[in-house]
């Protein structure tokens, strides 16, 4: 009779094994290793942040109450001391790397927006998370605080993060929008991207707009322009101007040269005003302050990860082991999407993370369990034979 693999084995199924083996070459993983390979970690740390284990021991312990299970994993087990060095030394850059191969391969089963138009859309963002500066003094963010930055590229077809890169505290958001290639090779031509004002830098601005990329952002207070006319006659309540301009200030006008469009919306249920601009002439009013609404996206994603993936407290101290902690909580994120969308998964990716964990050692199928959720998940566990005084 054929053995059921267990949830943890079909998890690690979905990952490029070939791909990340290359990566491992290619970043020299494997150096002076005798048996903890790259793929080894991967398992350790997968198992980790599924299962929200915060220590080196705790999870040296959790993992040997089910040694019964490694050789269907292909786990052949660790110590702590051997997690640590592998954490400290392994290059975080192969965790990297097999995060944009889940990431293409997320993108094959992942739906459009909600909006009617064809065109990407994205959000760029940033949110800070805090660390102890006695414990991690190379992450200065204040005299008596620390912190890393996570800059996200949130893809609004799918709500998942098409680019990622980690600085310190302190790095500016326009900065990494300047000079990331991998950030720019994302922003494909036709692409609507939607920015706060952290991100208004009109010599960035006006290079999105010469590769054919649309920007969505607010107005600054302080702006100078010259209206040149009116874009549209207005026909929604909502909307309070549609004009075009130009940028009049003695610096932006030569860091901007071309015209703007800037949107006047004023919110029904609170009346307060906001202006937008953008570089886009074809969309509706309404629609271009809906893009700028739907940033809010991003908030829900960066309160979603900051509950429910191990992303706040680290098994290791040097910025190697953070990044390859944070990498690894992210491909995961990715495998529960593509689980989701893949299977028509009808609940939440919370509900669906809470069932995995709950059975991820079990030998059943995936699929069994979708049908269930966290009340009936005890359906399919394996029976627990009774202690019997005779």
């Amino acid at each position: 009779m054929r053995q059921i693999n267990t949830i943890m084995l079909e998890l690690l199924k979905i990952f490029p094994r070939y791909e990340f083996e290359n990566l491992e070459k290619q970043y020299k993983g494997n150096y002076y290793t005798k048996y903890f390979t790259g793929w080894q970690q991967l398992i350790v740390l997968m198992f980790s942040q599924i299962c929200g284990k915060d220590s080196l021991r705790e999870i040296e312990t959790s993992l040997n109450m089910h040694y019964k299970r490694w050789y269907h994993i292909g786990f052949r087990g660790v110590k702590r001391s051997t997690l640590s060095d592998a954490m400290n030394s392994r290059p975080h850059q192969i965790f990297e790397g097999v995060f944009y191969k889940l990431l293409a391969k997320c993108k094959s089963v992942t739906p459009n927006h909600k909006f009617k138009f064809t065109n990407p859309l994205y959000t760029l963002d940033s949110t800070v998370i805090d660390l102890c500066l006695s414990i991690f003094p190379w992450a200065s963010f204040r005299k008596r605080k620390g912190a890393i930055k996570l800059h996200y590229l949130y893809d609004h077809s799918g709500s998942i993060p098409s680019f990622m890169t980690m600085t310190d505290g302190k790095h500016h958001d326009i900065r990494v929008a300047r000079s990331d290639e991998k950030l720019q090779f994302a922003l494909l031509p036709d692409s609507i991207i939607s920015v706060d004002k952290a991100y208004i830098d009109y010599k960035w601005l006006y290079s999105l707009n010469k590769r054919g990329v649309y920007f969505v952002t607010r107005v600054k207070d302080n702006l100078n322009y010259q209206v040149t006319g009116q874009h549209k006659p207005i026909n929604n309540r909502s909307i309070a101007r549609d004009d075009v301009v130009r940028l009049d200030g003695p610096y932006t006008k030569q860091k901007y040269p071309d015209e703007l469009r800037v949107v006047g919306y004023v919110d029904q249920e609170d009346g307060k005003y906001y202006e937008y601009f953008t570089n886009n002439f074809d969309l509706a009013s309404m629609t271009i302050a809906d893009i700028y609404k739907s940033r809010w996206q991003i908030e829900l994603f960066f309160k979603w990860i900051k509950q429910n993936l191990k992303i706040k407290s680290f098994l290791g101290t040097t910025p190697n082991a953070v990044l390859s902690q944070i990498w690894v909580a992210m491909c995961y994120y990715l495998l529960l999407t593509y689980i989701k969308y893949q299977t028509k998964f009808a609940h939440s990716i919370t509900e669906l993370s809470r069932m995995i964990k709950e059975v991820l050692m079990e030998r059943t199928n995936l699929l069994d369990i979708l049908s269930l959720n966290v009340s009936t998940i005890k359906r399919i566990r394996d029976p627990v034979p009774q202690l019997s005084i005779f």
